[in-house]
Protein backbone atom coordinates (compact mmCIF):
# COMPACT_ATOMS: atom_id res chain seq x y z
CA UNK A 1 0.00 0.00 0.00
CA UNK A 2 1.85 3.31 -0.84
CA UNK A 3 0.64 6.28 1.25
CA UNK A 4 1.35 9.43 -0.48
CA UNK A 5 3.00 11.99 2.83
CA UNK A 6 3.05 15.99 2.74
CA UNK A 7 5.08 17.42 5.69
CA UNK A 8 3.89 20.78 6.63
CA UNK A 9 7.25 22.04 8.93
CA UNK A 10 8.47 25.47 8.84
CA UNK A 11 11.63 24.23 10.32
CA UNK A 12 13.67 23.43 7.72
CA UNK A 13 15.95 20.95 9.71
CA UNK A 14 13.09 19.33 11.39
CA UNK A 15 11.52 18.96 8.05
CA UNK A 16 15.11 17.46 6.72
CA UNK A 17 15.21 14.82 9.43
CA UNK A 18 11.35 13.88 9.40
CA UNK A 19 11.90 12.95 5.71
CA UNK A 20 14.98 11.41 6.07
CA UNK A 21 13.37 8.91 8.87
CA UNK A 22 10.21 8.57 7.05
CA UNK A 23 12.28 7.73 3.22
CA UNK A 24 14.49 5.38 5.42
CA UNK A 25 12.01 3.89 7.55
CA UNK A 26 9.27 3.61 6.22
CA UNK A 27 9.17 2.39 2.29
CA UNK A 28 5.38 2.47 1.79
CA UNK A 29 5.38 6.37 2.85
CA UNK A 30 6.17 8.33 -0.42
CA UNK A 31 6.78 12.06 0.29
CA UNK A 32 5.42 14.00 -2.27
CA UNK A 33 5.16 18.11 -0.96
CA UNK A 34 6.83 19.35 1.58
CA UNK A 35 5.33 22.99 3.11
CA UNK A 36 6.55 25.49 5.61
CA UNK A 37 3.57 27.97 6.04
CA UNK A 38 -0.31 28.27 6.07
CA UNK A 39 -0.35 29.79 3.07
CA UNK A 40 2.25 27.72 1.05
CA UNK A 41 0.33 24.97 2.60
CA UNK A 42 -3.53 26.27 1.61
CA UNK A 43 -1.94 26.39 -1.95
CA UNK A 44 -0.26 22.89 -2.14
CA UNK A 45 -3.83 21.70 -1.03
CA UNK A 46 -6.02 23.58 -3.67
CA UNK A 47 -3.87 22.41 -6.27
CA UNK A 48 -3.72 18.77 -5.10
CA UNK A 49 -7.04 18.00 -3.53
CA UNK A 50 -8.69 16.01 -6.84
CA UNK A 51 -7.75 19.23 -9.46
CA UNK A 52 -5.79 16.90 -11.82
CA UNK A 53 -5.31 13.09 -9.90
CA UNK A 54 -2.80 11.84 -12.26
CA UNK A 55 -0.80 14.67 -11.92
CA UNK A 56 -1.49 16.15 -8.95
CA UNK A 57 -2.21 12.98 -6.40
CA UNK A 58 -3.53 14.03 -3.30
CA UNK A 59 -1.43 13.33 -0.15
CA UNK A 60 -3.18 10.23 2.29
CA UNK A 61 -1.36 11.62 5.23
CA UNK A 62 0.08 14.93 6.21
CA UNK A 63 2.77 15.33 8.92
CA UNK A 64 1.52 18.86 10.59
CA UNK A 65 3.22 21.45 12.66
CA UNK A 66 0.80 23.27 14.81
CA UNK A 67 3.16 26.58 14.69
CA UNK A 68 4.10 28.10 11.50
CA UNK A 69 6.33 30.57 10.02
CA UNK A 70 2.85 32.99 9.50
CA UNK A 71 0.40 31.60 11.73
CA UNK A 72 -1.03 28.78 13.11
CA UNK A 73 -1.87 25.39 11.35
CA UNK A 74 -4.94 25.56 12.83
CA UNK A 75 -5.87 28.02 9.98
CA UNK A 76 -5.30 26.01 7.00
CA UNK A 77 -8.49 24.02 7.86
CA UNK A 78 -10.21 27.15 8.06
CA UNK A 79 -9.04 27.99 4.21
CA UNK A 80 -9.32 24.47 2.83
CA UNK A 81 -10.60 20.91 3.20
CA UNK A 82 -8.25 18.37 4.50
CA UNK A 83 -9.56 15.06 3.19
CA UNK A 84 -6.06 13.60 4.39
CA UNK A 85 -5.40 11.74 7.81
CA UNK A 86 -3.52 14.36 9.72
CA UNK A 87 -0.82 13.35 12.76
CA UNK A 88 0.45 16.91 14.53
CA UNK A 89 3.67 17.62 15.70
CA UNK A 90 4.67 19.98 17.83
CA UNK A 91 6.88 20.95 20.93
CA UNK A 92 3.84 22.11 22.82
CA UNK A 93 1.55 19.88 25.32
CA UNK A 94 -1.96 22.68 25.03
CA UNK A 95 -2.91 22.02 21.28
CA UNK A 96 -3.87 18.35 22.14
CA UNK A 97 -7.32 19.25 22.82
CA UNK A 98 -7.07 21.50 19.31
CA UNK A 99 -5.57 18.91 17.38
CA UNK A 100 -8.65 16.07 18.33
CA UNK A 101 -11.03 18.29 18.21
CA UNK A 102 -9.34 19.31 14.19
CA UNK A 103 -10.01 15.35 13.44
CA UNK A 104 -6.45 14.75 14.10
CA UNK A 105 -5.12 11.03 13.90
CA UNK A 106 -2.06 11.88 16.64
CA UNK A 107 -0.37 14.30 18.57
CA UNK A 108 3.82 13.72 18.80
CA UNK A 109 5.69 15.71 20.94
CA UNK A 110 9.19 17.00 19.38
CA UNK A 111 11.37 15.49 19.78
CA UNK A 112 9.23 12.63 18.26
CA UNK A 113 10.18 9.45 19.89
CA UNK A 114 10.52 6.93 17.64
CA UNK A 115 8.31 4.48 18.76
CA UNK A 116 5.65 7.31 19.08
CA UNK A 117 6.09 7.76 15.66
CA UNK A 118 6.04 3.99 14.66
CA UNK A 119 2.77 3.51 16.55
CA UNK A 120 0.96 6.88 14.67
CA UNK A 121 2.31 5.37 11.20
CA UNK A 122 0.31 2.22 12.34
CA UNK A 123 -2.73 3.78 13.18
CA UNK A 124 -2.29 5.65 9.59
CA UNK A 125 -1.82 2.83 7.71
CA UNK A 126 -5.51 0.66 9.28
CA UNK A 127 -7.12 4.14 8.27
CA UNK A 128 -5.93 4.73 5.33
CA UNK A 129 -5.96 1.08 4.25
CA UNK A 130 -9.80 0.68 5.78
CA UNK A 131 -10.25 3.88 4.01
CA UNK A 132 -9.57 2.05 0.28
CA UNK A 133 -11.08 -1.29 1.49
CA UNK A 134 -7.59 -3.18 1.54
CA UNK A 135 -5.38 -4.03 4.47
CA UNK A 136 -2.35 -5.45 2.88
CA UNK A 137 0.43 -5.38 4.71
CA UNK A 138 3.49 -2.82 3.46
CA UNK A 139 5.62 -5.59 3.11
CA UNK A 140 5.07 -9.37 2.83
CA UNK A 141 5.42 -12.09 5.23
CA UNK A 142 8.53 -14.21 4.81
CA UNK A 143 8.87 -18.16 4.81
CA UNK A 144 12.68 -17.89 5.28
CA UNK A 145 15.36 -15.59 5.34
CA UNK A 146 18.29 -15.88 3.33
CA UNK A 147 21.30 -14.50 5.87
CA UNK A 148 25.30 -14.07 4.73
CA UNK A 149 27.77 -15.97 6.35
CA UNK A 150 31.37 -14.91 5.34
CA UNK A 151 31.16 -16.04 1.65
CA UNK A 152 27.95 -18.29 2.00
CA UNK A 153 24.59 -17.44 2.09
CA UNK A 154 22.06 -19.32 4.65
CA UNK A 155 18.37 -19.55 4.69
CA UNK A 156 16.60 -19.71 7.87
CA UNK A 157 12.79 -20.49 8.34
CA UNK A 158 11.04 -17.95 10.05
CA UNK A 159 9.94 -21.03 12.31
CA UNK A 160 13.47 -21.59 13.36
CA UNK A 161 13.80 -18.03 14.43
CA UNK A 162 13.19 -17.40 18.07
CA UNK A 163 13.70 -13.54 18.60
CA UNK A 164 15.11 -10.77 16.41
CA UNK A 165 17.13 -7.76 17.96
CA UNK A 166 18.91 -4.64 17.18
CA UNK A 167 22.42 -3.69 18.65
CA UNK A 168 24.87 -0.76 17.73
CA UNK A 169 22.97 0.16 14.27
CA UNK A 170 22.33 -3.84 13.30
CA UNK A 171 20.19 -6.18 13.36
CA UNK A 172 20.41 -9.75 14.40
CA UNK A 173 18.18 -12.76 14.54
CA UNK A 174 18.76 -15.90 16.78
CA UNK A 175 17.48 -18.92 16.06
CA UNK A 176 16.23 -21.90 18.63
CA UNK A 177 19.41 -23.87 18.52
CA UNK A 178 21.30 -21.02 19.19
CA UNK A 179 22.43 -19.56 16.13
CA UNK A 180 22.64 -16.00 15.67
CA UNK A 181 23.17 -14.31 12.21
CA UNK A 182 23.46 -10.55 11.38
CA UNK A 183 20.75 -9.03 8.88
CA UNK A 184 20.53 -6.04 6.81
CA UNK A 185 17.01 -5.09 7.13
CA UNK A 186 15.95 -3.00 9.83
CA UNK A 187 13.84 -3.94 13.03
CA UNK A 188 10.71 -1.75 11.39
CA UNK A 189 11.37 -3.51 8.44
CA UNK A 190 11.44 -6.82 9.85
CA UNK A 191 8.59 -6.37 12.01
CA UNK A 192 6.29 -6.44 8.67
CA UNK A 193 8.06 -8.90 6.97
CA UNK A 194 6.54 -11.56 9.94
CA UNK A 195 3.68 -12.99 10.70
CA UNK A 196 1.90 -10.75 13.39
CA UNK A 197 0.49 -13.78 15.07
CA UNK A 198 3.72 -15.29 15.76
CA UNK A 199 6.04 -12.24 16.63
CA UNK A 200 6.00 -9.60 18.31
CA UNK A 201 7.95 -6.07 18.89
CA UNK A 202 7.75 -6.07 23.02
CA UNK A 203 10.90 -2.66 22.61
CA UNK A 204 12.66 -0.88 20.25
CA UNK A 205 15.35 -3.09 19.83
CA UNK A 206 13.71 -7.03 19.81
CA UNK A 207 11.07 -9.22 17.96
CA UNK A 208 10.25 -12.09 19.87
CA UNK A 209 8.62 -15.47 18.78
CA UNK A 210 5.54 -16.68 21.31
CA UNK A 211 6.99 -20.21 20.80
CA UNK A 212 10.52 -18.93 22.48
CA UNK A 213 8.86 -17.63 25.73
CA UNK A 214 8.93 -19.60 28.88
CA UNK A 215 7.43 -16.77 31.05
CA UNK A 216 7.03 -13.48 32.04
CA UNK A 217 7.75 -11.56 35.64
CA UNK A 218 6.13 -8.06 36.12
CA UNK A 219 8.64 -5.76 36.78
CA UNK A 220 8.25 -1.80 38.16
CA UNK A 221 6.72 0.89 36.04
CA UNK A 222 3.93 -1.86 35.10
CA UNK A 223 6.76 -3.58 31.93
CA UNK A 224 7.03 -7.41 31.99
CA UNK A 225 10.49 -9.28 31.42
CA UNK A 226 10.56 -12.31 29.73
CA UNK A 227 12.15 -15.46 30.69
CA UNK A 228 13.03 -17.92 27.33
CA UNK A 229 12.63 -21.63 27.15
CA UNK A 230 15.31 -23.81 27.93
CA UNK A 231 18.48 -23.96 25.58
CA UNK A 232 17.28 -20.36 24.33
CA UNK A 233 20.26 -17.62 25.21
CA UNK A 234 19.07 -14.04 25.97
CA UNK A 235 21.59 -11.95 23.75
CA UNK A 236 19.51 -8.24 24.19
CA UNK A 237 16.95 -7.16 26.79
CA UNK A 238 14.22 -8.78 26.80
CA UNK A 239 12.28 -6.36 28.63
CA UNK A 240 8.41 -5.27 27.48
CA UNK A 241 8.59 -1.53 27.30
CA UNK A 242 5.60 0.07 29.51
CA UNK A 243 4.39 1.49 25.87
CA UNK A 244 4.01 -1.93 24.16
CA UNK A 245 2.83 -4.22 27.72
CA UNK A 246 -0.83 -4.25 27.44
CA UNK A 247 -0.95 -4.87 23.63
CA UNK A 248 1.78 -7.30 24.36
CA UNK A 249 -0.28 -9.01 27.14
CA UNK A 250 -3.47 -8.96 24.59
CA UNK A 251 -1.65 -10.98 22.21
CA UNK A 252 -0.32 -13.63 24.06
CA UNK A 253 -4.46 -14.00 25.84
CA UNK A 254 -5.53 -14.22 22.32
Amino acid sequence: MDIKVLIIEDEPIARANLAGILSRQYPDLTLIGQTGSVAESVAFLKTYNGSDPVRFPAPDLIFMDVELSDGSSFDIFKQVAVTARVIMTTAYTEYAVKAFEAEALDYLLKPIDPEALQRAVSRARERIGATRGTLRPAVTQKERFLVRLNDRIVPVDVRDIAYFYSEAKNSYLVTFGGKTYVLDDSLDTLEGAVNPQAFYRISRSCIINEQAIDSMDRILGGRYRISLKKGIDPLTDLTVSRARADGFINWMER
